[in-house]
């Protein structure tokens, strides 16, 4: 028997209008099947449509035509407080500028989706964000505030905080852009491995194809179109960055 995927996009485009008039397709038919503890890395160059894709998988955006399923249910017959309390409970975002709060500390970081929850969740959320830092390896940590940690340890809050709510889904927008190679190798790693233990799926979006590589199923978005791709054989036949 075949298990229903956690999300799909069936036929998804994406277009806007410009000033004369004029329409720019930004995605076009894009065809995804993500399966629970699935791990996908899509790559694309700047201009591809990686942020509007993004949008469209965390729930935030409309697409054009098409559409986009969670746990087999349209998304359109959702009103938008339904929408919006399953991407608070269901999807975890982990960005590239880490976008932490300044004035607060990484454990108060981690806590603040959690004012938004309920019941168990909403009374336990210190000691749930406290286990979340210990997993992320900064038990040390917690009362420190964004400026006095290094890159590494805030992107490590940044998924602290994306993973506290434990979200069945979880979108990396270039996690480790903002890093230098060997912390961000251990940041992708630290990521995946939390990500299976939780049993979430996890979707990275990237320029880089050596991050990419990290996932189990790959593809490229060029010119809004999505396709799958071998990105090891890519590396393996080294390749420039351009070209994905």
């Amino acid at each position: 028997m075949l298990l229903m995927p956690l999300l799909s996009l069936e036929g998804v485009t994406r277009s806007v209008e410009l000033p004369d008039f004029s329409q720019l397709d930004i995605l076009k038919g894009i065809d995804l099947d993500v399966a629970v503890g699935d791990h996908i890395s899509i790559v694309g160059r700047s201009g591809s449509g990686k942020s509007t894709l993004l949008n469209l998988l965390g729930l935030i955006d409309n697409p054009t035509t098409g559409r986009i399923l969670f746990d087999g249910e349209p998304l359109e017959k959702l009103s938008g407080g339904t929408r919006d309390r399953k991407r608070g409970r269901d999807v975890g975002f982990i960005f590239q500028q880490f976008n932490l709060l300044a004035g607060r500390t990484a454990l108060e970081n981690v806590m603040t989706p959690l004012l938004y929850a309920s019941g168990r969740q909403f009374w336990r959320r210190r000691a749930l964000a406290q286990e979340m830092l210990d997993r992320v390896g900064l038990s040390e940590r917690m009362a420190s505030m964004p400026d006095k940690l290094s890159g590494g340890e805030q992107q490590r809050v940044a998924i602290a905080r994306a993973l506290v709510r434990s979200p069945r889904l979880i979108l990396a927008d270039e996690p480790t852009g903002a890093l230098d190679v060997e912390t961000g190798a251990t940041v992708m790693e630290l990521l995946d491995n939390v990500a299976e233990q939780s049993g979430a799926a996890l979707i990275t979006i990237t320029h880089d194809p050596n991050v990419a590589a990290l996932a189990r199923r790959h593809y490229r978005l060029d010119h809004g179109v999505l396709s799958p791709i071998d990105v090891n054989r890519m590396l393996a036949t080294s390749l420039p960055e351009a070209s994905l």
